[in-house]
């Protein structure tokens, strides 16, 4: 699969050079845990309202024109400026189950 230029390749679950990623970096089908949000107060609390929330296991389903995510059995889409401002860790094939 080919993978998009800006996207990271994950080694061994984990983001190359830091334990965490933004989200628009991270090759979709990888399921991700979110460790924080660095938006504004407003933007982020209405990600929270969403299911983007601190230690919540998502899903990356798509990388197009938008993010498409699973969260909470919920498809949701997202620009890739947002998507920027919610930090990841990559989770291990073993604790990837959401």
């Amino acid at each position: 699969m080919k993978q998009p230029p800006n996207s990271y390749v994950l080694l061994e679950g984990n983001c190359p050079g830091s334990p965490l990623c933004p989200l628009s970096r991270v090759a979709a089908g990888s399921v991700v845990c979110i460790k924080r949000l660095s938006a504004s107060p407003d933007l982020t609390d209405r990600l929270r309202e969403l299911g983007f929330c601190e230690e919540q296991k998502i899903r990356l389903l798509a990388r197009d024109s938008n993010i498409i995510c699973q969260v909470c059995n919920a498809r949701l889409g997202i620009s890739e400026e947002l998507a920027e401002s919610i930090l990841v860790q990559p989770l291990s094939s073993a604790t990837a189950s959401i």
